[in-house]
């Protein structure tokens, strides 16, 4: 094709990619806007909060026009050459996302962080790490895989060490960067070995020919073929970038540090928004590479199915260990943040088994077109909508429970857990409501962690006919779900046993506090017993079906 052709096309095509593209384009514009309101002082009469509030709410408002009444598109549907495909996936993230967003906003305003000087380039760093994070989820080329994980990183760098007269959050920053300078440069050296290695940098054309690669040569000494070792260790470079952003074991070094040295309002926005963008590209990269098209051409080939399985065994590993980690580091911490980005890690660990069980159920070994392999694809399929559920319920309940701590930091001053004691009777409703949100990360009936949860397990279970692994990864994740409950129950004791001291300082309740985090709490009590599962399932499950290419 010739440079004329290209533009032909590229500007032929350019209505639709735009208009595939308005959520993202929209919070450049307010972006845009934000730093002109600096450069005339435009932002002391109008805060940057509004800016970036209005510009969230019409990003959403078009994502969301982008749904098919009653459903989410089906199909893939690539734009801008390629490199970015807008399907079901897409759709619900985006979504996930600007929501999220707007409520950071909104607990932004109401925390006082940041102050109106500081405000519009704060909110140019989270909407620019958003928009990051939403080409992460619509990924669909290497390049563009590594180029959204660094744009989602680099602004949230900035943002952890943002209170600038806090060392603690000057060396939270300043760590987070070395970490994150590390795993990009292994995550792009990953990136460039598999393209340069299959001759193309395409998602769906580097599964296609990795699969064409191995069963071609399906003898057991094929697995020893350089080029087919050099493409794999450096498909493992880029799983080590995403690991980063999960913060898996062993990559989890950054995430105590920096969530303790942030802002709560920080660490939520990262515990949530980054795991979501996370692990959309994890499950966009896994479902492409497990062989949903050219696995069903290929058949059960020998190497094809040992690799695939190897490696959702090996991610269910990575979970237990990460999960049980997390748990129980949590347990000996005394600062609240801190807690929290331990807490943050295992349920990352949770999630990663959705994903370790799908690979293994859609690599079961069965004949493409036999009823095994129709319902071990079902099962893959039924593996993503857990994950999705989970993420939606984590939104919230993990929300939740920053917000709180960012409201109690600033009437108390202080964010460690013997600070909270006796606050029960002096906020009975904040109090109440992170006990609904800690009780829901535990996984306890009937609040929304407990469906999440379930609807994982369930599925992880299912997958251990196909490889008893997975059996063993459902005892640990309900062992650790176990011993979690230990380490909440440490803020709420506090909060709710221990007498307040006398010299303490006194909280009181703000009515437009408690109006949101009435907003936040009430979704996780409907998503654990209401008619509202059922469609967010019905959603999640059309997703999935669409990843997998199950009709009806």
């Amino acid at each position: 094709m010739s440079f004329k052709d290209l533009l032909d096309n590229l500007t032929g095509s350019l209505p639709a990619d735009l208009a595939a593209f308005a959520p993202e384009l929209v919070l450049c514009i307010t972006i845009v806007a934000l730093l002109l309101g600096r450069l005339v002082n435009l932002d002391r009469r109008i805060p940057g909060y509004w800016t970036a509030l209005i510009g969230s709410l019409i990003a959403f408002g078009l994502a969301y026009m982008q749904v098919v009444p009653g459903d989410l598109p089906r199909g893939d549907d690539p734009f801008f050459s390629g490199l970015l495909v807008n399907d079901g996936l897409t759709v619900f993230f985006r979504l996930f996302l600007l929501l999220f967003l707007i409520l950071v906003i909104a607990l932004t305003v109401l925390s006082g962080v940041p102050d109106n000087e500081d405000g519009p380039d704060f909110y140019t760093l989270l909407l620019g790490a958003t928009i990051g994070m939403m080409l992460m989820v619509s990924a669909n080329h290497l390049l563009m895989l590594f180029l959204a994980v660094e744009m989602a990183s680099v602004p949230s760098y900035v943002m952890v060490g943002f209170l600038k007269g806090r060392r603690l959050s000057s060396e939270a920053s300043l760590k987070y960067v070395v970490y994150g300078a590390g795993a990009a440069g292994v995550m792009l050296y990953g990136t460039s070995l598999v393209g340069g290695m299959l001759g193309t940098a395409e998602l769906p054309l580097v599964a296609e020919q990795l699969g064409s690669i191995l069963a071609a040569d399906s003898t057991a000494e094929g697995m020893s073929n350089p080029a087919i070792r050099t493409v794999l260790l450096g498909l493992m470079m880029v799983l080590v970038g995403l690991a980063f952003k999960l913060s898996l074991v062993p990559f989890h070094f950054w995430c105590p540090d920096a969530f303790e040295g942030a802002p709560a309002e920080v660490g939520g926005f990262l515990s949530v928004a980054s795991k979501g963008a996370a692990f959309a590209l994890l499950i966009r990269v896994a479902t492409q590479f497990v062989g949903v098209d050219a696995g069903d051409q290929l058949g059960p080939a020998g190497n094809v199915t040992q690799l695939y399985v190897t490696l959702g065994v090996g991610l269910g590993v990575i979970s237990a260990v990460t999960m049980t980690f997390g748990n129980l580091a949590a347990y000996f911490q005394t600062n609240v943040k801190r807690l929290l980005a331990y807490s943050t890690i295992a349920h990352a660990g949770f999630m990663l088994a959705g994903v370790a069980a799908m690979i293994i159920a859609h690599n079961s070994g069965a004949s493409p077109g036999t009823d095994a392999a129709i319902q071990a694809r079902q099962l893959a399929a039924d593996c993503v909508e857990g994950v999705l559920f989970y993420l939606s319920v984590y939104l919230f309940m993990n929300l939740g429970a920053f917000a709180i701590v960012a409201l109690v930091r600033n009437q108390i001053y202080s964010e460690e857990i013997s600070d909270y004691r006796g606050l029960w009777t002096q906020t009975p409703l904040l109090c109440v409501a992170m006990a609904v949100c800690l009780f829901s990360l535990v996984g306890l009936p009937p609040l929304g962690g407990f469906m999440a949860k379930f609807f994982v397990l369930a599925s992880v279970w299912q997958a251990g006919d196909i490889h008893p692994a997975m059996w063993a990864l459902v005892i640990v994740a309900l062992m650790n779900t176990v011993i979690s409950l230990f380490y909440y129950l440490r803020v709420l004791v506090a909060m709710f046993i221990a007498s307040r001291p006398e010299e303490a300082p006194a909280m009181r309740s703000v009515p437009a506090e408690s109006a949101y985090i009435l907003l936040i709490t009430i979704p996780i009590v409907l998503l654990g017993a209401s008619p509202l599962i059922g469609r967010l399932s019905d959603a999640a499950q059309s997703i999935a079906n669409n990843l997998f290419k199950i009709t009806g």
